[in-house]
């Protein structure tokens, strides 16, 4: 079903990673709300767009450090190090950063078509949202 691009996904821009990394992780979230049986789409929204935010994805990448392997951990430093260009008015620089590292990381997983180890990370990091 996914078109996956040519070429490795080690080897493609960091901020190309956070784009694929940022469809992925709305996607989840907005699947995970579904779920736990959201069907109002106001609520799903309203939801979404809490967990979705930057500085939640922020918190999730520093929460998920000690479960990332090395190579994990690379490519989240790239993401976080590569140059935006702009922060959006809701985060501040630091978040955006941390927040796009974690998107890349995402969208390197994506790629590299490790659906599982998204899940994996994704269960560790909503398990406390559920409480």
């Amino acid at each position: 079903m996914w078109i996956y691009p040519q070429g490795e996904p080690r080897e493609m821009p960091s901020l190309v990673l956070a784009y694929v990394g940022d469809a992925v992780f709305e996607l989840y979230i907005r699947l995970y709300l579904i779920d736990k049986g959201l069907v109002k789409v106001n609520n799903l929204h309203k939801e979404a767009a809490k967990i979705v935010k930057a500085s939640n994805q922020a918190d999730f990448l520093q929460k998920a450090d000690h479960l990332l392997t090395d190579e994990e951990k690379q490519v989240a430093r790239r993401g976080r190090n590569a140059k935006t260009g702009h922060v959006p008015k809701n985060a501040d620089v630091i978040e955006y950063k941390l927040s796009t590292g974690f998107e890349a990381l995402l969208g390197y997983l994506f790629l590299l078509k490790r659906e599982d180890r998204i899940k994996e990370l994704m269960d560790f990091l909503l398990s406390d949202k559920e409480n």
